[in-house]
């Protein structure tokens, strides 16, 4: 009676590489910290203080006011990414909202690209949750911004 060949293990599959995340994890770091800074502001409590801020103990610092610089300078770093950049950005968000899977990362990029608006700067800012958003894009790429926050926060 013969008996069948015993079945040797195949070699084993090399994990699937990680796809080209496209925009430098310190750039993502950095709009991360300042979504952060600008979506944490509250409703303005005085129009017109006009008293010394230090006096205010900085209150105003956390109320949202039509000139915010928080705003102004995520608002300019995002807007002089170039195209592919600000494309992958706004995928990223998707990725970390759920929308998409690290999988589907081409999709993604690509579906970005297909409706990329004027501005990605107003799209993304306008998006509750972005900087956690991004943080688990990138999480989802193996990233943290953990180092990058140590020094600034």
């Amino acid at each position: 009676m013969a008996t069948a060949p015993k079945s040797r293990p195949g070699p084993t599959a090399e994990p699937a590489a990680r796809p080209d995340l496209g925009i430098s994890p310190e750039k993502v770091c950095f709009i991360i910290v300042m979504a952060r800074e600008f979506q944490a502001k509250v409703e303005v409590v005085e129009p017109n203080p006009g008293s010394n801020p230090s006096d205010e103990a900085f209150r105003e610092v956390l109320e949202d006011y039509a000139d915010d610089p928080t705003y102004a300078e995520l608002c300019a770093f995002i807007d002089d990414l170039n195209t592919d950049e600000a494309v992958r950005l706004v995928a990223l968000m998707w990725l970390g909202r759920g929308d998409y899977e690290l999988s589907d990362w081409k999709s993604a990029v690509a579906e970005a690209n297909r409706n990329r608006e004027k501005s990605a700067a107003n799209y993304l800012i306008g998006t509750p949750q972005l900087a956690d958003y991004l943080g688990d894009g990138l999480s989802a790429f193996g990233e943290s911004c953990a180092e990058y926050e140590r020094g600034r926060l």
